[in-house]
C-alpha cells in the first residue's frame, strides 16, 4: 500500500468525510450551455472551473473533484478532442490542486464512463476500455489527485476494466456503480455482485452515486454495509429534475438531502457528497451534519436473497420445428404503407397455402413508416394460422418502449423475433425524425433473451418469460466475412437462435459465410431477393446497404424489364437455389414491392428439388 492510499484510507476510518456536488448543474447554472462541453472548459475558460472548485471547498468539502467525468477518448474524439485527452485531464487536475492550495483538501480525478456513437453496434473490449481508461488515469495521477474516483457507470464491464486501469497509477481507486430503483444497476447487476467484483478487483474504496435518489441510496449503502470491510462512498443525486420555466430544478432542500447523507452515514457510508442537481448549499449541510463523527460500527453479515425461480414458459411450436426434416422457407412481406392490410392477409395466405412456414414482417424498412409489424403480426397469425418472424429494430425506441412493446408482443402471441439495429432515420423521407439506438443488434438480442428468462433490462422479475425464438441477421455481402462471422458468434452468445443473411446472389458468397460460420450451431437461412428488372438490379447494388449484385448477374438483366425482367429474376434465383440446396436447410425469401407470386414460384422450385431427391 503506497503513502497515499495509506493516509486517505487510514483517515476515513477515522472520520467521515465530506465531498463536493454536481459538477454539471453549477456550471449550467452559471450559464454554460448544456451543448457545451464541460470538461473542454478546463482549456478555454479555467478561472470559471476553479472558481466553482472554490465554492465546493469554502461549502466544506474535504474532497474536490476534477471536471474531468467525460475526458475520455470516446467522449472528446465525438466532438472533434480526442487529441486532447491528456491535456484536458492535466488541465482539471491542475485547477483542482490550485483551487485547494494550502488547504488540508484533498483532490480527486474524476473518471466516468466510456459512450459510444448512436447507431454504432462495434464493442469495445474490455482491453480497449481498459486502454482508454489507463489514459485518462494516469494523466490525472501525472497532474498530482490523491485519489481516483470512477462514478456513474451503469455497467459492471466497463468499470472493472476502469478498475484495472486506475489500479496502474500510484493512487487508491475508488469505484461507484449508478444504481435505479430496486437496488439493480442498468445492466441488472446486484449490489451483490457488483461488490464482490470490486472487491476482487482491488478497488481500495466502493461506493454509489447518481441513481435513483437519496431514499434509494440509502438502501444500497445498508446493503453495501453488509458485504464489505472497505470504506463506502455515497454522492446521491437531489432526486428527479423538475422542468420548469425552461430549466431544469431539482427539488431536495439541502436540509432534507443532509438529513438523509446523515442516515447513510449511520448505515455505513464513510465519504458522502453529492451528484446531479446538488450544489454548494447542499454540501454546506452534509459537511455541518458530519463533520467531525466517526465512521458508524459495522456487522458484516452478507443479505441473503432467495429468489423466487423463474418458470420457463411453455415452449410454442415454432417455424424451426421441422429444421432438419425438410426445407424451412420463410418470406418477407413489407407492412403497408396506410392502414389497408388486405393485401398483405391475402399474400400471407396464399403463401402458407403454398408451404412457406412463416412470415417475415420488416419494422419500417430504409427508415420509411409502415403499419406497426407487432400488431400486424399478431392479425397475420389469428386470421392466417402462420407464424411471424416480426423485425425489431433499436432506431424506433427507447429501452424503456422496447421492453413495454416486447410484453405486449408477447402478450398478443408473437413468438419470434428478428433483432436488428435498423437503418439510420436520416435514410427515410421523415426529414425531422430522429434515431433512437438506445440498442443495437447485440445489446437487443441480450435483452430478449433476458425476457426470456423472466427479467427485464434491468434484472427485475417481469413474471413468466416471453418465449421467444431469436434471430440474429447477417451481411454476407461483405470484404471481410471473419467479421462478420465473429459478430454473429456474439450475438449467439447473447441468445440469437436462428439466423437470416441479407440478399445474396452468388453461391460462392453463401458457401464463403458457411465455411465462416461452421462452428455456430444455429439454423442458417440465406436471403434470396429475385431481381425484376434492370432498373431493380442497379438500384439494390448501387443504393441498399448490405446487397451487392455481381456484375455477371447485372449484365443479365440488362435491357430488362416488366415480364422478361421478371422471368429473369426468377431463373436466377432458381439457379441460386439449385446451386445451394444441398448445403442449407431453408431460405428466406424476399419477394420486392409484395408480389408474393414470385416466393410462391421460389417455393415451388424448392419442393421440386425437394421431391427429386427422395
Amino acid at each position: 500500500m503506497n503513502e497515499k492510499t495509506y493516509t486517505i484510507i487510514d483517515r476515513l476510518q477515522r472520520e467521515l468525510l465530506t465531498g463536493d456536488g454536481a459538477v454539471g448543474t453549477m456550471l449550467y447554472a452559471k450559464g454554460v450551455s448544456l451543448d457545451s462541453n464541460f470538461e473542454h472548459l478546463n482549456l478555454i475558460r479555467p478561472a470559471l472551473v476553479k472558481e466553482l472548485a472554490s465554492e465546493y471547498a469554502a461549502a466544506g468539502a474535504q474532497i474536490i473533484e476534477t471536471n474531468t467525468f467525460g475526458a475520455n477518448f470516446t467522449k472528446l474524439s465525438a466532438i472533434g478532442l480526442g487529441h486532447k485527452v491528456v491535456e484536458i485531464n492535466l488541465a482539471g487536475a491542475r485547477i483542482a490542486r490550485e483551487a485547494v492550495a494550502g488547504r488540508e483538501i484533498l483532490v480527486a480525478g474524476s473518471v466516468g464512463p466510456l459512450v459510444s456513437v448512436k447507431g454504432d453496434d462495434k464493442e469495445l473490449s474490455p482491453a480497449e476500455m481498459e486502454a482508454i481508461f489507463s489514459v485518462q488515469c494516469k494523466a490525472l495521477t501525472e497532474g498530482g489527485v490523491d485519489l481516483l474516483l470512477l462514478e456513474t457507470f451503469s455497467s459492471l464491464v466497463q468499470l472493472e476494466a476502469a478498475v484495472r486501469a486506475a489500479r496502474g497509477c500510484s493512487v487508491p481507486v475508488c469505484a461507484s456503480l449508478a444504481f435505479l430503483e430496486g437496488g439493480r444497476a442498468a445492466d441488472g447487476t446486484s449490489v451483490e455482485r457488483f461488490c464482490e467484483a470490486m472487491e476482487a478487483a482491488g478497488a481500495d474504496l466502493i461506493g454509489a452515486n447518481c441513481g435513483a435518489g437519496p431514499m434509494e441510496l440509502l438502501k444500497v449503502i445498508k446493503r453495501l454495509a453488509t458485504l464489505t470491510d472497505k470504506p463506502i462512498s455515497a454522492y446521491a443525486n437531489s432526486g428527479f429534475p423538475e422542468y420548469r420555466d425552461g430549466r431544469y430544478i431539482y427539488r431536495a432542500t439541502p436540509e432534507y438531502f443532509a438529513d438523509m447523507a446523515a442516515e447513510m452515514a449511520a448505515a455505513g457510508a464513510n465519504l458522502l457528497g453529492g451528484c446531479c442537481g446538488t450544489t454548494p448549499e447542499h454540501i454546506n449541510a452534509i459537511a455541518r451534519k458530519i463533520t467531525g463523527l466517526k465512521p458508524a460500527v459495522r456487522s458484516r453479515t452478507p443479505l441473503i436473497t432467495v429468489s423466487e425461480p423463474v418458470e420457463a414458459p411453455q415452449k410454442a411450436a415454432s417455424f424451426l420445428d421441422n429444421w432438419g426434416s425438410r426445407k424451412v422457407i420463410t418470406v418477407e412481406l413489407d407492412p403497408p404503407k396506410g392502414i389497408d392490410c388486405s393485401k398483405i392477409i391475402t399474400g400471407s395466405r396464399r403463401l402458407k397455402e403454398a408451404g412457406a412456414d412463416a412470415i417475415n414482417l420488416a419494422e419500417n424498412p430504409l427508415a420509411r413508416p409502415r403499419m406497426g409489424n407487432i400488431a400486424l403480426g399478431s392479425i397475420i397469425q389469428r386470421e392466417v394460422g402462420i407464424e411471424v418472424i416480426v423485425h425489431v429494430t433499436g432506431r424506433d425506441r427507447n429501452l424503456i418502449g422496447m421492453q413495454s412493446d416486447l410484453m405486449g408482443a408477447s402478450l398478443l402471441g408473437i413468438r419470434s423475433i428478428l433483432a436488428v439495429t435498423g437503418d439510420p432515420a436520416t435514410m427515410g423521407d421523415h426529414a425531422g425524425a430522429k434515431s433512437v439506438f438506445d440498442l443495437h443488434s447485440f445489446t437487443l438480442i441480450k435483452l430478449l433473451s433476458d425476457m426470456n428468462r423472466g427479467v427485464n433490462a434491468i434484472g427485475n422479475p417481469i413474471g413468466e418469460g416471453t418465449g421467444f425464438t431469436i434471430g440474429a441477421a447477417f451481411n454476407p455481402n461483405t470484404r471481410n466475412m471473419n467479421v462478420q462471422a465473429e459478430r454473429l458468434r456474439k450475438k449467439i452468445a447473447n441468445g440469437a437462435r436462428f439466423t437470416q443473411t441479407q440478399p445474396i446472389y452468388d453461391p460462392a458468397i453463401l458457401f464463403e459465410a458457411l465455411d465462416s460460420t461452421g462452428d455456430c450451431d444455429i439454423p442458417f437461412l440465406p436471403g434470396i431477393m429475385p431481381l425484376v428488372s434492370e432498373r431493380n438490379a442497379e438500384y439494390l447494388n448501387n443504393e441498399v446497404p448490405g446487397i451487392t449484385v455481381p456484375d455477371a448477374v447485372r449484365a443479365r438483366m440488362r435491357g430488362l424489364e416488366k415480364e422478361a425482367g421478371a422471368r429473369e429474376g426468377l431463373a436466377i434465383a432458381k439457379e441460386f437455389i439449385d446451386a445451394t440446396f444441398a448445403a442449407v436447410g431453408g431460405y428466406y425469401l424476399i419477394p420486392p414491392f409484395g408480389k408474393y407470386e414470385l416466393a410462391e414460384e421460389l417455393i415451388k422450385h424448392i419442393q421440386q428439388r425437394e421431391r427429386e431427391q427422395q
